[in-house]
C-alpha cells in the first residue's frame, strides 16, 4: 500500500525552472529570446520549464478526483507510490477523505484547469514565463535585425513580441498568458 493523497505529495517531484532542462533546439532557442529579451531591457520571469511525468500524474488525478472521479480506478505509475483510496476506520472507501485529499492537492498546486498527463511540458518543450518592460523594448530578432516595440501591452501578450518569439521557435500559447512551447501548444 502506498503513502495516501493529499498535500505531502505537492512537494515532490518538483517542475523545473531552469532552461537547461528543456530539449535540443527549444532550449536554445529561448536562451537566445530570454536574452534578446532581457539585452532589450525586459524582465523576465521563469516560472516553469520541463514538468516531470510523476509530477503531471499526481496533478492530473489529483483534479479527476478532486471532481468526482473513483479513485479505485486511477491506473498505479511507476515510482509514484501514491494511494488515492483513502479508508475510514473500518478499512472501508471513503470517497469523501480521497475527495477532500485530491481538493487539497490541487489548490496547492493552484489548479484551475484540467492538467494533461502528457503536454509539451513534460516533453521538455514548453516555458511559462512572465515577462514585462516599461517604455519602448529595444530587441534583437532571430535574424539579427533590431526592432523597437513600441506597442502595448508591454508583456507576453504583445503581438510583436510574439512575432519576434516565434522566429526564435518560441510560439506563444495565446489562451494562457504565461506559456510558450515550440509549437504554440
Amino acid at each position: 500500500m502506498g503513502k495516501p493523497s493529499g498535500r505531502a505529495w505537492t512537494s515532490k517531484f518538483p517542475t523545473s525552472r531552469k532552461i537547461g532542462d528543456l530539449k535540443g533546439g527549444f532550449a536554445g532557442g529561448v536562451r537566445k529570446f530570454v536574452d534578446a529579451m532581457e539585452k532589450g531591457g525586459a524582465t523576465v520571469d521563469v516560472e516553469a520549464t520541463f514538468r516531470p511525468p510523476q509530477r503531471a500524474y499526481l496533478m492530473h488525478y489529483a483534479y479527476l478526483i478532486a471532481h468526482g472521479a473513483d479513485p479505485a480506478k486511477v491506473p498505479a505509475m511507476s515510482g509514484v507510490d501514491i494511494d488515492w483510496v483513502h479508508k475510514d476506520k473500518s478499512g472501508a472507501p471513503d470517497p469523501r477523505a480521497s475527495r477532500k485529499a485530491a481538493q487539497e492537492m490541487v489548490s496547492a498546486y493552484d489548479i484551475a484547469y484540467e492538467p494533461a498527463l502528457k503536454s509539451r511540458h513534460t516533453e521538455g518543450l514548453a516555458i511559462d514565463m512572465t515577462i514585462s518592460w516599461s517604455g519602448d523594448l529595444k530587441i534583437v530578432a532571430a535574424d539579427g535585425k533590431e526592432l523597437s516595440i513600441a506597442t502595448r501591452p508591454r508583456d507576453g501578450g504583445n503581438k510583436e513580441l510574439q512575432a519576434v518569439g516565434a522566429g526564435y521557435g518560441v510560439v506563444k500559447l495565446k489562451s494562457d498568458p504565461p506559456h510558450w512551447s515550440s509549437d504554440g501548444h
